[in-house]
């Protein structure tokens, strides 16, 4: 529990985070699980190791360019619920809402749930000699994702030193990988990068570099989720850019040593052929221990960091929605002793949870890649239009104000990766994943927009309402809050 003492004229989201809590979150969030399994998707498409390893720094490249524009639109825009807050602001609540209704519905909790899968699937290996039932690793998922709930809900401090911890780890267990690769290259096993030539086999066709491109960039997705807790920052003009700066450069140095790690100890068609490349890569050079024991920890380890991230930052896009009463008021509550966002917390963990049985979550995971280019696209046009219909005065305020030239090449990236999907990728998917975002439209006229209910709807809710707040102790922001 908190040890500060808190007056009821000062319930508020505090100012808590520092430079550090903030560098820990962006990587924590972007370094997934992903590098571990399956680097193999720009491989693939690349075709050589040399073509790989330059699409993986165009990546890094990508994202810092985008990073710096979120670096001005999070000072522009001192709100917490990043995207969220921008698409509010720039045009309006209908986008914004749609947004929002993704986010909450399918989004952030398909997303924990499958994270969770992995971990649980990799956790649990070494305890089974055949495939871990699928019942286990539910079970397992959820009690991981309830875990990581209640230490959200209970302390922010305990939930940034978690994800401090787990962050710290996966780049230990990064750097065991690259210094593997680099003892494996000391002893003169250089075949794999100069036998054939690493450019051998390189594909020049501009439809799969752009496919290998997207690939990449998808690595990098979570660059932005320090905007969501913008608030929360110490000194967000100051920490928000330097968090960014360093974080996605470390990242992108990390992402290329570990994929020359991987090209140094296996072949080209040892990582194709692979289901889990960093498994594939301990068993090969640290035998039965390191791919049973060492590396699923490890995976296991970067997934709870991702999911308790995630938890961190997404349950601040829901508390910002529910102050723009785009949400039930019940998510804008905060808990009087804790003061963290308990309710928000518990409904994106609990739907999380939900989530690991309602099916194959993989699948929606296929729908959603689409939406998520579209709500950073959204975000890089709304920077550009308030620059062009904010109050001088405001724009000439801002502590980072970039290049005309950045978030203009970005907006034509975003742009770029919204329409290459339709030429490569199953259309099928691509409609859904529209639909998805569409379906918000009907819910926001009824919802929010028309502020009629029956009367047996709005007593119902109220009383609801009153119950939570009773038992978890919790009040909307008070006097102090932006």
């Amino acid at each position: 529990m908190n040890e500060e003492k808190v007056s009821l004229n000062e319930i508020r989201l505090k100012p808590r985070l520092s430079l550090f809590n903030g560098c820990t979150i962006i990587m924590g969030i972007i370094i997934g699980s992903g590098i571990f399994i399956s680097p193999k998707g720009v491989l693939l498409e690349a075709g050589s190791a040399g073509m790989s390893l330059l699409i993986w720094l165009l990546s890094g490249a990508f994202a810092m360019v985008g990073a710096v524009c979120y670096s001005e639109l999070g000072t522009l825009i001192p709100k917490s619920g990043g995207d969220y807050a921008y698409i509010y602001e720039a045009f309006g609540s209908l986008p914004a809402f749609l947004f929002l209704w993704v986010a909450l519905v399918i989004i952030n909790p398909t997303s924990l749930a499958v994270v969770g899968i992995t971990c649980a699937t990799y956790a649990l290996q070494p305890f089974f000699s055949c495939p871990v039932p699928d019942v286990v690793v539910n079970i397992f998922a959820a009690c991981i994702i309830a875990v990581l709930t209640f230490i959200n809900c209970w302390d922010v401090r305990m939930a940034t030193r978690t994800n401090d911890f787990f962050t710290v780890a996966k780049l230990l267990a990064l750097t065991l990988i690259i210094t593997c690769g680099a003892y494996w290259l000391s002893l003169g096993q250089v075949e794999n990068l100069v036998k054939p030539d690493v450019t051998d086999g390189s594909q020049t066709k501009v439809s799969s570099i752009a496919m290998a491109f997207y690939s990449g960039v998808f690595s990098f997705a979570g660059f932005s989720y320090l905007n969501f807790m913008t608030e929360e920052l110490k000194n967000p003009f100051r920490d928000l850019p330097r968090a960014i700066y360093i974080s996605i450069p470390v990242v992108t140095v990390v992402y290329m040593l570990v994929n020359i790690a991987y090209f140094a100890v296996l072949s080209v068609d040892e990582i194709l052929e692979s289901d889990a490349v960093a498994i594939t890569f301990a068993e090969k050079i640290l035998g039965s221990f390191g791919s049973k024991v060492l590396m699923p920890l490890f995976v296991s380890f970067s997934c709870v960091g991702s999911i308790n991230g995630t938890l961190i930052t997404c349950s601040r896009m829901f508390f910002s929605g529910a102050r723009n009463a785009q949400l039930p008021e019940l998510f804008a509550m905060i808990s009087v002793k804790q003061l963290t966002p308990i309710p928000s917390l518990i409904f994106l963990g609990a739907t999380s949870i939900i989530m690991l049985f309602v099916g194959n979550v993989f699948q929606l995971i296929n729908y959603l890649s689409f939406t998520e280019s579209l709500v950073v696209f959204a975000s890089i046009a709304g920077l550009l239009k308030l620059r062009h219909t904010m109050p001088e005065n405001l724009l000439k305020a801002r502590p980072i104000k970039i290049c005309i030239i950045w978030p203009i090449l970005f907006f034509i990236m975003c742009l770029f990766l919204l329409i290459l999907p339709f030429f490569h990728n199953d259309p099928w998917e691509l409609v859904c994943g529209v639909f998805l975002v569409l379906s918000g439209i009907p819910v926001y006229y009824v919802f929010i927009h028309n502020a009629w209910r029956p009367k047996m709807m709005e007593t119902t809710w109220i009383g609801f309402t009153h119950f939570i707040q009773k038992l978890f102790f919790c009040v909307p922001v008070l006097s102090g809050s932006s």
